[in-house]
């Protein structure tokens, strides 16, 4: 049996290495886009307040699975999945490539959501869901200071990402005004109380809060960019960062004849409609409707699924008790978080 796993986040690499514990003989093949290798992603929202984040970001390098007995394919495109022949095309430099696999699993990830107005301007806005993203926003910001100036940035979405990216800014001690649409700050994962707590930590901290602002689109502004509302502009900015929520990857899915919704949908096992294809972390929609794109859960059901490839599982995945948590600086949330 071979094993292909689709990405390289916490789902795909748990997952690898838990099949290679397992079954040390089972062959297992890792197909990512990313070349710097398995790192953290929740420490993304956290890259500007540590200097070395380039380097402790990096969990383990590629090479280090490799030494494992793991394959990895990486700086690779997955372009299409052929059901009937089992098998995964990609694209490495110019070349195209195929991969026959016994067992196939999306582990896929998501992308940062791009609201319909903004589409059309990503050149004027950045995104933080990668590695590049940071080092990207990093150099941004070393250009900034390098001037002799305060970066001041305008952040996109009052949800979890777009906080904890305020928060890290403020403390690294750049001027950052966030913008939100609705009138309390993570509203998704917060009872009323603690958003505003949240809302007041953030303001004490420096960040200028502009909740109920609908954000229509951006504009360049002298050297800076300036974020269009419906009562007027705002500018003065270095750099726009929309952090407006993520978008499962599920194209390639879809264009191989898969069910998906929000996400790939899945059963109570893991599994896609086709008994060979599984699909688990941010982009597996389950089967009561939900994707848990939260650590816990991830690593839950890499691990149960690990086992269920290597015929040590027969009951179904259940979701473990997690509590998320916002990783604002200062801030503890009262009330348990929703979900």
């Amino acid at each position: 049996m071979n094993v292909v796993i689709i990405g390289s986040g916490i789902a795909g690499i748990t997952l690898a290495e838990e099949i290679r514990k397992l079954a040390p003989a089972q062959p297992v093949t890792l197909l990512t886009r990313e070349t710097h290798g398995y790192y953290s992603r929740p420490m993304l929202s956290h890259g500007f307040s540590r200097d070395d984040v380039e380097t402790k970001i990096i969990l383990r390098p590629f090479d280090a699975l490799r030494q494992h007995g793991i394959e990895v394919r990486d700086g690779v495109d997955v372009i299409a999945v052929d059901r009937q022949r089992r098998a995964v095309s990609f694209r490495c430099g110019s070349a195209n490539e195929h991969l026959e696999y016994t067992r196939l699993v999306f582990a896929t990830g998501s992308d940062a959501l791009i609201p319909r107005p903004f589409q059309s301007q990503t050149a004027l806005f950045c995104v933080l869901n990668s590695l590049d993203d940071l080092i990207a926003l990093r150099r941004l910001r070393a250009d900034v200071l390098a001037e002799h100036r305060i970066p001041h940035w305008a952040i996109i979405g009052g949800g979890l990402i777009g906080c904890e990216l305020a928060s890290d800014l403020t403390k690294s001690g750049d001027q950052v005004t966030l913008f939100h649409a609705l009138p309390r700050l993570m509203e998704r994962q917060l009872q009323q109380e603690d958003s505003a707590a949240l809302a007041a930590l953030l303001a004490d901290s420096g960040v200028g809060l502009r909740l109920d602002s609908a954000v229509q689109g951006f504009e360049r502004s002298g050297n800076g960019y300036a974020v269009r509302l419906e009562t007027g502009e705002e500018g003065g900015f270095d750099g726009i960062v929309a952090a407006c929520g993520f978008k499962p990857r599920v194209d390639l899915a879809r264009e191989a004849g898969l069910s998906v919704g929000r996400g790939i949908l899945v059963d109570n096992y893991l599994a896609t409609a086709d008994p060979a294809v599984f699909a688990i972390g941010d982009v597996a929609e389950c089967a009561d409707g939900r994707i848990y794109a939260y650590v816990l859960p991830i690593r839950s059901q890499a691990l149960w699924l690990a086992k269920r490839l290597c015929g040590q599982s027969e009951g179904p995945w259940t979701p473990p008790l997690f509590r998320p948590k916002a990783k604002v600086h200062g801030f503890t949330a009262v009330h348990p978080y929703l979900f």
